[in-house]
């Protein structure tokens, strides 16, 4: 059993930069896949980026590539969402999600974070 907690959420203007955090328990942190998904009002969830277990492999949708970074700390037990050029398309509830599978498909994720909330002002 893996429990999620997501934090630093907020409003920031066009063209700033915010750092998700999802603190995860447990002691197979490491083992996990994880992703980050978002849903934005009136639309489906969207899958962000993931990293893989180690930490050596990423992956972004291209709607965040170049602008969005997602690292981990395996001794925290932590996983990051470094989100830089932010625009309004970005406003959104940003979710944290551990998978053993290195997918994008939402249905691979076992265990999900409550999400916080991230709007861009224009």
């Amino acid at each position: 059993q893996v429990q999620l907690v997501e934090s630093g959420g907020g409003l920031v203007q066009t063209g700033g930069s915010l750092r998700l955090s999802c603190a995860a328990s447990g002691r197979t942190f490491s083992a996990y896949v994880m992703a980050w998904f978002r849903r934005a009002p009136g639309k489906e969830r969207e899958f962000v980026g993931r990293i893989s277990g180690s930490g050596g492999s990423t992956y972004y949708a291209d709607s965040v590539k170049g602008r969005f970074t997602i690292s981990r700390d395996n001794a925290k037990n932590t996983v990051y969402l470094q989100m830089n050029s932010l625009k309004p398309e970005d406003t959104a509830i940003y979710y944290c999600a551990a998978s053993t599978f290195y997918s994008s498909w939402p249905r691979q994720y076992d265990y999900w974070g409550q999400g916080t909330q991230v709007t861009v002002s224009s």
